[in-house]
C-alpha cells in the first residue's frame, strides 16, 4: 500500500516516542541557575576588548531574574582604539588601569531594575577593591565568582576585608566553561 505524507509523519512520530525523543516528562539534564548564570557572565566577558583579561559580570535579583551584565571595557563615548590597553608602561597614565570600566561597573551601571538590593552578582574574576566598594553600597548580599587568580594582590586582600565587615559572603563556583559549551552543542 502507498502511504501518504502525513501517514509517514505520524508513523514517524510514534516511532521517535518509542524510542525517548518524544517524552511526556521535563528533561532532568538542565544547567543549575549558578551555571547558567556564569555561563552569561562568561558570555558578556567575550565582548571585552581588553587583550589580556577578559571579565563578565551577571546581576540575578532573588526571583532568579537577570538585572543587570557587563563586561571591562573603555568608558562609553571614549574609543576603543584611542586609550591604551597596555599593562605597563612609562607612566600609570600610559596603562589601561586609569581607564577601563569593570565588569561589576558596567553590570551595576547597565541595571534594568530601580534597586539591586538583595541581589547576587556572578562575575568571572573576583572583585577588585575598587568593585567590592560598588557592591557593598549597590546593596548586592552574595558574590559568585569563577577565577581568584590575584587573591594575594592587595587590592584583592582588601576586598574581601571590606565584604567580610560587610557581612557579604563570596563563593567560588566550578568552571562552567566546558560544560556550557559541551550542553550547547549537543
Amino acid at each position: 500500500a502507498i502511504l501518504k505524507v502525513k501517514e509517514i509523519v505520524i508513523i514517524s512520530l510514534s516511532l521517535s516516542c518509542l524510542f525517548s525523543v518524544c517524552s511526556n516528562r521535563k528533561r532532568e539534564d538542565i544547567l543549575e541557575s549558578a551555571q547558567y548564570f556564569m555561563g552569561v557572565a562568561l558570555l558578556a566577558a567575550q565582548r571585552s576588548r581588553d587583550p589580556s583579561t577578559q571579565v563578565g559580570a551577571c546581576i540575578v535579583n532573588e526571583e532568579k531574574k537577570i538585572v543587570g551584565v557587563g563586561y571591562n571595557g573603555m568608558p562609553n563615548g571614549c574609543g576603543d582604539d584611542t586609550l591604551p590597553w597596555r599593562r605597563s608602561g612609562d607612566s600609570p597614565v600610559e596603562t589601561k588601569y586609569f581607564y577601563v570600566c569593570h565588569a561589576e561597573l558596567n553590570a551595576i551601571m547597565n541595571k534594568n531594575s530601580a534597586d539591586l538590593k538583595g541581589c547576587t552578582i556572578y562575575v568571572t574574576l573576583f572583585p577588585c577593591n575598587e568593585c567590592s566598594k560598588l557592591l557593598i553600597q549597590a546593596g548586592i548580599k552574595n558574590v559568585i565568582y569563577l577565577s581568584d587568580k590575584y587573591h594575594d594582590d592587595e587590592k584583592t586582600v582588601a576586598s574581601r576585608r571590606m565584604l567580610d565587615l560587610a557581612g557579604i559572603p563570596y563563593h567560588p563556583t566550578e568552571p562552567v566553561e566546558k560544560n556550557v559549551m559541551r550542553r550547547a552543542s549537543g
